[in-house]
């Protein structure tokens, strides 16, 4: 929504537009990864797809109808995502010894060199979507009329 006023969006408008455009952007990446690299996700990228998805359209849809609980709908799949995606970015720096974790298992592993997108290991670029989309959620404080 807009300010009246002004006819500028609202606080809460802009960083939830933020948040859209991040997941929209994980997401085409995702898929361009995917479908036109044709690199197959681990088990744990396919986790945090399922996180990641959704969110461009509870975020698009939540914009569009100036939605503001778009919070309660979010909130759960952003923390899961960033669980995730915190969990395997610890796998790919060895913290978190790969025996326990299933990146392997039933798919590709992300430690490899195709694994890198500008110039950052896919683990990490997941990481940094879900902390950014985060930040925009929890940031504004103000409430819709």
């Amino acid at each position: 929504m807009t300010d009246r006023d002004t006819g500028q969006l609202s606080r809460d408008d802009l960083f939830q537009t933020v948040a859209f455009l991040i997941a929209l952007t994980a997401t085409l990446g995702a898929l361009f990864i995917g479908e036109v690299l044709g690199q197959m996700p681990c088990t744990l990228c396919w986790y945090q797809r399922i996180a990641m998805f959704p969110l461009v359209p509870i975020l698009g849809l939540s914009l569009w109808r100036g939605d503001g609980m778009v919070r309660h709908y979010a909130l759960p799949l952003v923390l899961a995502g960033l669980a995730l995606a915190g969990g395997h970015s610890g796998l790919y720096l060895g913290l978190i010894p790969e025996v326990i974790a299933p990146c392997t298992k039933d798919g590709p592993s992300c430690s490899g060199p195709a694994q890198i997108i500008l110039g950052l290991p896919i683990p990490y670029l997941s990481l940094a979507a879900f902390a950014a989309i985060l930040v925009c959620l929890i940031l504004p404080k103000g409430t819709r009329a």
